[in-house]
């Protein structure tokens, strides 16, 4: 008698998770979750210098607001200001957040923190040369978040 019942619970058990997997709920994320992982990929993708795969991470339509207050309207621009930049040391930017709001029914979100900006040759961030805090606002399209607009204020 203990076998079948552990039968019947075992396939108890397999009915619930594989239940879980086909709706989601076993590996859905919160968008605040989903946010910092989006923000993870962006800043690995500017610390490899692949400003490419950061340009995924944003609308087509990103304001950016440089640490020195110019304003960049959208990716063509922003890659334009980048590759202006060729004089200068190659450098890449870690933000850091230290606070998500998320609004689901808007699909909208509020992130701010600070930045940090490296020489790439100090792939171990051990001396920044600049830093300050951002405030970023994140959108949610076609089931993936993206930053809309970022801000940023160098404080150094």
């Amino acid at each position: 008698m203990n076998r079948f019942r552990m039968i019947i619970n075992g396939y108890i058990l397999l009915g619930t998770l594989l239940i879980s997997v086909n709706s989601g709920e076993l590996f859905a994320q919160s968008p605040v979750e989903s946010i910092l992982d989006v923000r993870e990929a962006s800043n690995a993708a500017l610390k490899a210098l692949d400003e490419e795969a950061n340009f995924q991470f944003l609308t087509d339509d990103v304001l950016i607001t440089t640490g020195a207050g110019t304003l960049l309207s959208g990716k063509d621009e922003l890659k334009a200001y980048i590759e202006s930049a060729v004089d200068s040391p190659p450098m890449f930017w870690v933000r850091t957040p230290a606070e998500i709001i998320v609004n689901e029914e808007r699909g909208l979100a509020w992130e701010t923190g600070v930045w940090h900006g490296y020489y790439a040759d100090d792939q171990n961030e051990e001396s920044h040369v600049f830093h300050g805090n951002y405030a970023a606002q994140w959108i949610h399209q076609s089931g993936e978040w993206k930053i809309q607009s970022q801000l940023f204020v160098t404080l150094n």
